[in-house]
């Protein structure tokens, strides 16, 4: 029986795939037979992940998609090696926490540089080389999943620049699922809850564990490789008439109706 989440013969660009979230979503997108693009910017999980994941189907580019200039390329790149693409996984991300009070100008441009400028840029320059195929003729040229956060959703104390980039992303997300729906480009966002990943290991230490699991109806932390499947099927043809949604994955703790 087929899976209807394969991607098989798709080439998927996923941002921030040195560890966590972003390598659990790699390894996933190899296993359901997709061509992967591997984007990082730390130096040593770089060397790690692309030694890890390196085959006939991985293509590894280090840089920063703060750079307008490195995402087209990106999309560059990966079209000449594959063919073309038809995923985005927009995961890289950061965190400067401080007090808004104490919060400097530095602390806040960079969360917001790399975690919604940064999106916007490599959703482009995505775009724009989906829409060139579409225009060419082809009716599902791609999707792009951005990933959020519930912090985007509640506000999260100590991290007003997260918080406001996090929400921006879904701004952001429905606006191109508006624009490009005619194309027949799909987009939505996942925000995450409390995900163990070395970017939530304050909130999951002694100091904090307790008062995060009480927010969490399932009673756990999650791991990355449990939370990666909802990004596949989003970038499969299994959700081929999904698009313009904000998902949250989160153990409950942010229900909605």
């Amino acid at each position: 029986m087929r899976n209807p989440m394969e991607l098989t013969g798709r080439t998927v660009i996923v941002t921030g795939t040195g560890q966590g979230i972003g390598r659990a979503i790699s390894e996933l997108v190899l296993d359901l037979g997709g061509n992967l693009v591997m984007v990082e910017r730390n130096p040593e999980t770089f060397a790690a992940v692309s030694a890890a994941l390196a085959g006939e189907r991985t293509l590894a580019l280090m840089g920063d998609v703060t750079d307008e200039a490195f995402c087209a390329r990106i999309v560059e790149e990966a079209a000449h090696r594959f063919g073309a693409v038809h995923g985005l996984v927009n995961n890289a991300g950061i965190t400067r926490p401080a007090m808004i009070e104490k919060m400097t100008l530095p602390q806040w441009q960079a969360v917001i540089d790399v975690n919604l400028t940064a999106c916007h840029l490599m959703q482009q320059a995505v775009g724009r080389h989906m829409i060139a195929r579409a225009k060419a003729g082809e009716q599902r040229p791609g999707a792009i999943v951005n990933i959020s956060s519930t912090a985007g959703k509640r506000g999260s104390i100590g991290q007003v620049n997260y918080s406001a980039a996090k929400s921006g992303l879904f701004g952001m997300t429905m606006t191109a699922a508006l624009e490009w729906a005619r194309y027949g480009i799909r987009v939505n966002s996942v925000g995450f809850g409390t995900v163990e990943t070395p970017m939530t290991e304050t909130i999951r230490s002694d100091r904090f564990r307790e008062r995060t699991l009480a927010r969490i109806p399932l009673g756990r932390i999650a791991q990355p490789a449990e939370v990666a499947p909802l990004i596949c099927f989003l970038l499969s043809e299994a959700a081929s008439f999904i698009t313009g949604q904000n998902w949250l994955e989160d153990g409950g703790s942010h229900m909605q109706p």
